[in-house]
């Protein structure tokens, strides 16, 4: 079961000069379409006297959705080689745009495919890849007298806990990896059938 994904740590920049031309490069950790749409106009707007805003992203736990621009450049020649700095690495949830500023001279195909494959990997060089792991909430309702063996599973299966209430019926709400989840529920329910009042939702959410 997959569960994590590599995406960059942090925004970060790159810079390629060919033939008077400039590429701008910005990587950006990103989690959503929204956010993709918003770091785009964002630059049209910084950068308004551009001649193209090339880009390239993948997203997704799974890395399914994927999508690359030329933006007027010939095809394949400036999303494409983009794409594949971004897939080099083995990210998702990553997105990589390339401002140019045209120098007066045509580089031709193979040219900007260079240009824009450079400036690309020089921004994701100056960050650094994570491992982010997938998880999965799970809520569990127990008795004040379970406490212990409760905090136990938090502690062994390394869960992140979200909310937590203390009382006669406790409530701990909490992130689980996703790998980890079948086997949190048998823990769960080998502590209901010793005579635990444990309750909890045994789902994938």
């Amino acid at each position: 079961m997959l569960d994590h994904f590599y995406t960059i740590q942090k925004e970060s920049t790159g810079l390629y000069k060919e033939k008077g031309s400039k590429f701008i490069a910005f990587a950006y950790p990103v989690n959503s379409i929204k956010s993709i749409n918003e770091k785009l106009e964002l630059l049209r707007k910084q950068y308004h006297d551009a001649r193209h805003y090339c880009y390239a992203y993948i997203l997704g736990n799974d890395g399914k959705i994927v999508r690359a621009n030329d933006d007027g450049e010939p095809n394949h020649s400036a999303g494409d080689p983009i794409l594949g700095q971004i897939k080099s690495l083995n990210l998702t949830n990553t997105l990589v745009v390339v401002i140019r500023y045209f120098g007066g001279t045509k580089l031709g195909v193979s040219g900007l495919i260079n240009a824009y494959k450079t400036s690309a990997e020089e921004a994701l060089k100056t960050t650094n890849s994570i491992k982010v792991f997938i998880t999965t909430p799970i809520t569990v309702t127990y008795s004040y007298s379970s406490t212990n063996e409760v905090m136990r599973l938090v502690n062994d299966f390394e869960l992140s806990i979200i909310d937590q209430e203390f009382a006669e019926d406790c409530i701990l709400k909490a992130e689980v990896i996703i790998s980890k989840h079948p086997l949190l529920l048998k823990e769960l329910q080998l502590l209901s059938d010793t005579g635990h009042q444990v309750v909890f939702n045994n789902s994938l959410k």
